[in-house]
């Protein structure tokens, strides 16, 4: 007998469980138990030690009464469930997300349209423009002139196209959203635990709905899953900033009369700034984490080079794409950075 048998004859509910036959397919244990030639009532017949007492589980539950739903039959039905809802769901996506494919291949094409010789210095100009610094734009030149010396240049624009695409699109939905959460606490709460599940959930958790939703050769699939992924950091430090902002300095604004749209453009938002940098910079390393997982969905990139050395045991291709990657990290932290420090120095002056 099963180790909960006792269980339901106690609670009367042994008809119950006996009326609902079989339980479909043989169970792991049962296949077990067949191939070592005893029955599956004769392995479940042994003495069980008390330290060695299952959890009540689904399975161990199902095993003495086969009308409790087996674990394999509660995730089939959520993936039935899930199936039910694809069709409609997919007719309210797609047109809501194809700007986003478009956005993505516009970008591509734009960033590999534009010869290196251009490129690269107008990468260096931009660099200078946000921080300042002649060190930084020649670290900038050097790196994408070494990255195109060991013919990873493409690679590394195409990683980049994307990150620009994803962290445009994060700035310009999260930081209203972090604006509205810091003006309600309603809305911080509520978006809270919302963020925190974005948060914590593993990288590939964010591909598997979306492999059902969307084709893997749409850009849209590996878009959705990066901007959810990285647009946390820019809402909760858009909130965080504005609700740290003296409250001496609303008090003075209040005096000058200025009404609540003057007060949060004027006063809060400028003051708030640094930790909205802040935010984008981490949004700008998540992005790029997330790039080399989706490039199992199609990403282009130098996640597709680290994702052959691995596939096909390519050792070096696999450390030198994981190290133009590591130095294309350090290239856009250290510029927004800079960014953020020129920021706080024009603040304090």
């Amino acid at each position: 007998m099963a180790f909960y048998d006792g269980l339901f004859d106690t609670l009367g509910l042994r008809d119950w469980c006996d009326g609902a036959g079989d339980g479909g397919p043989m169970t792991m244990a049962e296949l077990l138990a067949k191939s070592s030639g005893r029955t599956a009532e004769e392995a479940a017949a042994d003495p069980t030690p008390l330290l060695q007492t299952p959890f009540p589980s689904l399975d161990a539950l199902n095993d003495a009464c086969p009308a409790v739903t087996r674990t394999r039959d509660m995730t089939d039905g959520v993936e039935n469930a899930f199936l039910a809802i694809k069709d409609p769901l997919k007719v309210v996506l797609d047109p809501i997300t194809q700007p986003l494919s478009w956005a993505l291949n516009g970008s591509l094409e734009m960033f590999q349209a534009i010869p290196w010789f251009v490129l690269i210095p107008l990468l260096g100009l931009l660099v200078w423009v946000a921080s300042r610094s002649a060190g930084l734009v020649a670290f900038v030149i050097g790196s994408f002139l070494f990255l195109g010396f060991i013919d990873h240049y493409v690679y590394a624009v195409q990683t980049l196209s994307i990150i620009f695409v994803c962290t445009l699109i994060c700035v310009a939905l999260g930081v209203p959203v972090g604006i509205a959460m810091s003006r309600s606490d309603t809305m911080q709460r509520a978006t809270i635990p919302v963020l925190d599940m974005l948060q914590t959930l593993p990288t590939f958790v964010y591909l598997i709905p979306l492999i059902f939703l969307f084709s893997v050769t749409e850009p849209k699939l590996y878009g959705i899953a990066i901007i959810l992924y990285a647009i946390v950091p820019v809402i909760r430090l858009t909130d965080l900033g504005i609700r740290l902002v003296d409250k001496d300095v609303i008090e003075a604004a209040d005096a000058f009369g200025m009404s609540d749209r003057q007060k949060l453009w004027g006063v809060q938002v400028p003051l708030a700034l640094p930790n909205i940098m802040a935010g984008v910079n981490q949004t700008i390393m998540m992005s790029l984490a997330m790039v080399v997982i989706a490039s199992l969905v199609s990403a282009p990139g130098l996640g597709v080079l680290v994702l052959r050395g691995i596939r096909n045991l390519e050792l070096g291709v696999g450390l030198v794409s994981g190290f133009g990657i590591v130095l294309l990290a350090v290239l856009l932290d250290r510029v927004t950075k800079a960014a953020l420090s020129r920021i706080n120095v024009s603040q304090k002056a």
